[in-house]
């Protein structure tokens, strides 16, 4: 009787300890700067001004496409991957459809995880205990159906100034190591030598040639491994105040992290703490090649209902 009592009181009192850590987690978070019901963060810093003005870097009528090609069979964060099937759905074209003609025709199937490759990392993607952006429980919207809040069909076009910081130029290398960490000192110098500067809503890119180097000579190394920010320089980034942050690589934060570092966790601060995007494995090779440092970026992701991520192909217009 003793035992089971005392089993009782026990269950009871881990209960409440669980019951009062949850309370103190919720009343202790601050919901972000644009209110307690939204749902789009740092997307909120686009807006007309803002976009006629990125319009007005197009003088050359230049464009290229930051999505780097998806391949089936790709390497990609395990157990990523990406698989493609072309079909020709009831016949071998010669379908006849009764309108006195031989259709021949091709579809495709896809099976893919959405993080894999060029992509747009949603504010529902990554938080830290149980938590998300603007204080989202992930128990309260994380279904196996998809999300039902902080998914990314809610993001409005991102249209803005984006700007590309060469860190590899800055360091003087081709491309940098894997786990090379980049700090915010690194970022402040390049932007200094490039002269770069970061306004209110512009989506930063940072080139490592990483991707351009290893995706295709070194693919285990290039998955395994990559430069990238420390978690300092994530926090670093945050304050300019940009719409979303990306780079070259399948993952923004280096990998391994610093010593002393958190992995991943430049995640937790631009997307849990800031409500700022992150853009993965962007093509931006051709913009250092020609010292394209400025220009205008366009964004209109598929609009998957209740999907963390999405596969991306932005464009750079200058």
């Amino acid at each position: 009787m003793r035992s089971t009592l005392f089993t009782s009181m026990k269950t009871m009192v881990c209960a409440a300890t669980l019951l009062s850590a949850a309370t103190a987690s919720a009343e202790s978070c601050t919901h972000g700067a644009w209110g307690a019901d939204d749902q789009i963060g740092a997307a909120n810093r686009v807006n007309p001004a803002r976009t006629a003005a990125a319009a007005k870097l197009v003088k050359k009528g230049e464009s290229h496409p930051l999505g780097i090609v998806i391949e089936p069979g790709m390497p990609a964060y395990p157990p990523r991957y990406t698989q493609l099937q072309v079909v020709q759905p009831n016949q071998q074209f010669n379908a006849d459809l009764g309108v006195g003609w031989e259709a021949s025709s091709n579809d495709d199937v896809l099976q893919m995880w959405l993080g894999t490759g060029p992509q747009l990392d949603g504010l529902g993607h990554m938080g830290e205990a149980g938590e998300f952006y603007n204080c989202n429980q992930g128990k309260d919207f994380s279904l196996i159906t998809g999300l039902t809040k902080l998914d990314i069909s809610g993001i409005p076009p991102i249209v803005g100034r984006g700007v590309m910081i060469d860190i590899a130029k800055q360091m003087g290398v081709d491309h940098l190591s894997a786990g090379q960490p980049i700090t915010s000192e690194d970022i402040k110098a390049a932007m200094q030598a490039q002269n770069v500067s970061v306004n209110e809503g512009d989506i930063v890119l940072l080139h490592t040639g990483y991707t351009d180097a290893k995706l295709k000579s070194e693919p285990q190394l290039w998955a395994g491994s990559i430069p990238g920010i420390t978690n300092e320089a994530a926090a670093f980034l945050a304050g300019l105040k940009p719409t979303a942050v990306g780079a070259d690589t399948w993952g923004l934060g280096a990998v391994p992290p610093r010593p002393g570092d958190k992995i991943f966790y430049d995640h937790v601060v631009l997307l849990k703490h800031n409500g700022i995007y992150i853009l993965e494995t962007m093509n931006t090779g051709r913009l250092a090649d020609e010292s394209v440092h400025e220009f205008m970026f366009v964004l209109g992701q598929a609009r998957l209902k209740g999907a963390v991520q999405m596969i991306i192909n932005p464009v750079a217009m200058w």
